[in-house]
């Protein structure tokens, strides 16, 4: 799998008002924003969308065209120099406080997509114009093709405002800038052989209508065609703010062939290094990740936390489960004291957390874990994968919401929760013994649930697990001062192959906090 750098019609007149007829539409509609142009309206609902992408699917995928060559001088210093004018945005007035703005194709998003905008259920094409967009450089927009068309969109915070807080850009990638308006982590509409001997397939969003919002808020329903090789699908996207972005996801997935790994409401993310493992750090900022840890309640009701990790080479690790409640890319730790970044803000990046709606029946959440040595890749990427394994003319459909927040949106309260995970040399500080050198140290914070207000005791014990090496120096603390309990322990072992460690605390009987995951990858000496 390779990283993903982040810089980097129907006819009018009579024949229309019978099709409309028949299709118990109505041809009334809002005026659109001054200067945009339309193309002819079609009808359009949820159905016939599914239907043309089932009919898609039944179809050999047609490649789209290459984009003209001038398209790759757009690198991103040019890109960001193109602006889409305030006075052509879609919705610029209302009801809904949502207006729309359109990206320009560039290097890294060549391929324009058709965008419609519709209104109770009348589509109409936004026709592509030059004059939608500030290009600073008029020599060199004259020399664009006038077909040229879109490669996305982004939906602004309110009415004449500069910034946005969901955007649509790149194959079928989507994000929102979350509780703290600072993107992060992204999500995609499907993921396709990722982390396999093959080459990862991308399928595109291809065609969106955006449906003019109602009312006073911050409300937006986005339609989605996907194709590629292997799948088409629909989507629908109903996104809201209020005070974190919440959106509701309906995929109904058509397969054109047989596929070796299907990844279902995957996320993407970055994690150079942490607290954990500091051995790839070349920076001098203390952390440098858009999410911390993979969190995942399962549905047999436990709550996991796996710290990610950056090794030498593609790991990939499946969690079974049946019927999850939920799971995601989260960023816990939101002191900026340990990231000292005031450009990037890596203490605000929005965790994704993906909670089924219905039953998922039985399958794997999947993370994969790309090795960098860079923040500007997309490394880490987690998803679910069913278990049945997907043929060509398979339908599958999931329904699930995404929640752009800074935690949970329902963590456990009568459990505790790991908060800070560290390693380093074995043994006891200024004591060790030769035979420490080859040990590993753990430190895991756990904090809330039973352990909020606990007074210091020393009956409370690490439930600890491997898959092999020697566990000992096994102990549990209150640290001094704060609601933290601390678990600590030395992991002994030969060799360079990944060692699985599980670990919770427990008091007599009680479990007192969510299950504790990690990979450890010895150094190659």
């Amino acid at each position: 799998m390779s990283q993903v750098n982040r810089r980097e019609v129907l006819t009018t007149g009579g024949q229309w008002a019978l099709l409309m007829a028949l299709a118990g539409l109505s041809p009334a509609r809002a005026e659109p924003a001054p200067g945009v142009r339309l193309g002819d309206p079609e009808p359009f609902s949820f159905d016939a969308l599914r239907q043309r992408a089932k009919d898609l699917a039944a179809k050999p995928y047609v490649s789209p065209a290459a984009a003209p060559s001038i398209v790759g001088d757009v690198d991103f210093d040019a890109a960001q120099k193109i602006k889409f004018r305030a006075d052509r945005e879609l919705f610029p007035n209302g009801p809904g406080a949502c207006p729309v703005r359109l990206f320009h194709v560039d290097k890294y998003n060549q391929l324009p997509v058709r965008i419609n905008e519709l209104s109770d259920g009348v589509a109409r094409q936004i026709i592509y114009s030059a004059d939608s967009f500030d290009y600073k450089d008029p020599e060199f927009a004259s020399k664009l093709p006038a077909d040229l068309g879109y490669s996305g969109f982004r939906v602004m915070d309110g009415r004449g405002k500069d910034t946005d807080w969901f955007a649509f850009q790149g194959a079928s990638y989507f994000r929102t800038s979350g509780e703290d308006n600072q993107y992060g982590a992204s999500a995609r509409g499907i993921a396709i052989n990722t982390a396999m001997p093959e080459p990862e397939e991308f399928p595109r969003f291809v065609e969106f209508w955006l449906e003019q919002p109602k009312g006073d808020t911050a409300l937006i329903t986005v339609y989605a065609l996907l194709d590629g090789p292997s799948v088409s699908g629909a989507y629908k996207f109903t996104a809201t703010k209020t005070r974190v972005p919440i959106m509701e996801v309906s995929a109904e997935i058509f397969a054109r062939t047989d596929i070796d790994r299907v990844g279902i409401a995957p996320l993407t993310s970055m994690f150079w290094y942490g607290e954990n493992d500091r051995r790839y750090a070349s920076d001098w900022r203390p952390e440098i990740h858009d999410s911390d840890g993979l969190a995942m309640w399962t549905g047999a009701d436990e709550h996991i936390w796996r710290p990610l990790i950056n090794s030498d080479q593609v790991r990939t690790n499946s969690f079974l489960d049946k019927n999850p409640k939920g799971f995601g890319l989260m960023q816990r730790d939101r002191n900026f004291a340990n990231y000292e970044d005031d450009g990037a803000f890596y203490n605000k990046r929005p965790g994704i957390w993906v909670e089924p709606t219905g039953e998922w029946g039985e399958g794997a959440v999947q993370l994969v874990e790309i090795p960098t040595d860079d923040e500007i890749h997309d490394n880490i990427v987690a998803y679910w994968v069913p278990k049945e394994a997907v043929r060509a003319g398979d339908e599958l459909h999931y329904g699930y919401k995404l929640y752009w927040q800074n935690d949970e949106p329902n963590p456990p309260i009568n459990i505790g929760r790991v908060v800070a995970t560290y390693t380093g040399s074995g043994g006891v500080p200024g004591a060790r013994r030769r035979e420490d050198l080859f040990k590993r140290k753990f430190v895991i914070d756990f904090t809330g649930g039973p352990l909020d207000n606990m007074q210091q005791r020393f009956d409370v014990e690490p439930v600890v697990t491997h898959s092999r090496g020697r566990v000992d120096n096994a102990y549990v603390i209150k640290v001094v001062g704060t609601d933290r309990w601390r678990a600590l322990f030395d992991l002994a072992t030969e060799g360079t192959d990944p060692i699985d460690l599980r670990c919770y605390l427990r008091l007599g009987d009680e479990t007192l906090t969510e299950t504790w995951l990690y990979q450890w990858i010895p150094a190659k000496t």
